[in-house]
């Protein structure tokens, strides 16, 4: 019998993306100034506050209050009306710095057997049903928003949108886990007031979501999951009426509260760990990065349509406690068992391993902290900081290191595909 599943998305003006983005932000100017430093920061934004919290061990110093007003104000938080904004909140520090027994268990001279920076189990998935290789669900809620956030910027059509937003998609899936048709889209888009009244608001709110916004989202895929938007598909625009309060005046927000819309809209599995404002050495990080390069690379290679991987690691101790594949509708005559063996051989999981394969000791991070961690093209690009205290950096890093195809034949010659 089919089945519906449903995942969500938030746009970056959501009030825990925002914390996420700036912890990630503080991530990156730590990082470009001194690669080695170790970070664990948390951001808690609402009305006309912000407040920086963590820990950090760093050859550097930063203005982290500047840091913070500007991520602020690139995503769209400048007016006044909005009860939040990058010039005028208040930005409060209590960043100390790191535990030095946290410290002695994961640095280590030999820097490729650097401890694990905590204990747990991470996850990394991947599924053939989309060309990211994500669950489709979540691949369209991330799109919706990404071209809403596009309209705002772009200030030609819908004027009236404000950062803070939501979309949720549902689909309907065949007895063998097939993709059918889109069941339900809903979307909630903050906006400014309008002079007509609400029903006129909301009426105007869902005609240009539905024909303006949605055709730009269309047209982003393929003609086989184009095929998947019907003229049946139930709209649900802004369900409960008005949304001008928004943003941290209508909700506050906390870096690491958006976990599975941070990676597969709950397909898969998930260890509990955020991963925002954690420099590499925190495997809630690293490893789930590295085992969503796995699974990617896996089902890329054509050993099963749905991949799973799941690693756990000691605190202090640099090889993983276990490393453990589930696959669905495999393609070769393996159990997952031995897949898992074979894996362990092919990946080196040690921590500094990891950040060594996907250069993850770069300010990398801030692409990462909103629309998903997962399923983004790979790029280089070149960027610069600059630091009242340390001058300015140009570096050139690789963006999405976790979703290059560049094990692929290596996989199919293990396997013998």
């Amino acid at each position: 019998m089919a089945y519906l599943f449903t995942s969500e998305s938030v746009s970056e003006g959501h009030p825990d993306k925002i914390a996420d983005q700036i912890s990630d932000a503080l991530l990156d100017y730590f990082l470009a100034f001194d690669e080695n430093s170790k970070v664990a920061c948390e951001t808690l934004v609402t009305t006309g506050q912000v407040v920086l919290a963590g820990e950090v061990r760093s050859n550097t110093y930063l203005d982290v209050q500047q840091v913070a007003r500007d991520v602020i104000n690139d995503i769209g938080y400048t007016k006044g009306d909005y009860k939040f904004s990058g010039d005028s909140c208040g930005v409060i520090s209590l960043i100390h710095e790191q535990s030095q027994e946290i410290y002695q268990g994961v640095d280590k001279t030999d820097k490729e057997n650097q401890g694990a920076g905590d204990q747990g189990m991470m996850f990394g998935y991947a599924t053939n049903e989309t060309e990211s290789y994500m669950p489709l669900a979540l691949d369209i809620s991330h799109k919706i928003l990404i071209e809403l956030a596009k309209l705002r910027r772009e200030g030609k059509e819908l004027t009236y949108l404000r950062p803070d937003a939501k979309a949720q998609v549902t689909i309907e899936y065949s007895d063998d886990h097939k993709p059918m048709r889109i069941d339900t889209i809903v979307i909630s888009t903050q906006h400014d007031q309008f002079d007509t009244d609400d029903s006129k608001m909301l009426e105007q709110i869902k005609t240009d979501m539905q024909k303006v916004l949605m055709p730009r989202v269309k047209a982003l895929f393929s003609e086989e999951i184009q095929a998947l938007f019907n003229d049946e598909i139930t709209y649900h625009i802004n369900p409960t009426g008005k949304f001008v309060i928004g943003g941290p005046h209508g909700d506050s927000g906390l870096t690491g509260r958006k976990i599975i819309v941070d990676t597969y809209g709950g397909k898969g599995a998930h260890g509990g760990g955020a991963f925002s404002g954690k420099d590499p050495s925190k495997v809630d990080r690293s490893a789930a990065y590295a085992s969503r390069h796995i699974a990617k690379n896996m089902v890329a290679a054509g050993i099963a349509d749905e991949v799973l991987v799941q690693v756990s690691y000691a605190i202090g101790v640099s090889k993983p406690t276990s490393i453990t594949v589930n696959t669905t509708n495999k393609h070769i005559d393996v159990t997952d068992g031995e897949i898992a063996k074979k894996i362990s051989q092919i990946f080196d999981m040690r921590p500094g391993m990891i950040e060594k394969r996907l250069k993850l000791r770069n300010p990398i991070y801030r692409e990462t902290s909103a629309y998903g961690h997962m399923g983004k093209s790979p790029k280089t690009e070149t960027k610069v900081y600059k630091s009242n205290y340390s001058g300015e950096v140009k570096k050139e890093v690789e963006l999405f290191t976790w979703e290059k195809l560049d094990y692929v034949n290596q996989l199919k010659e293990a396997f013998g595909i």
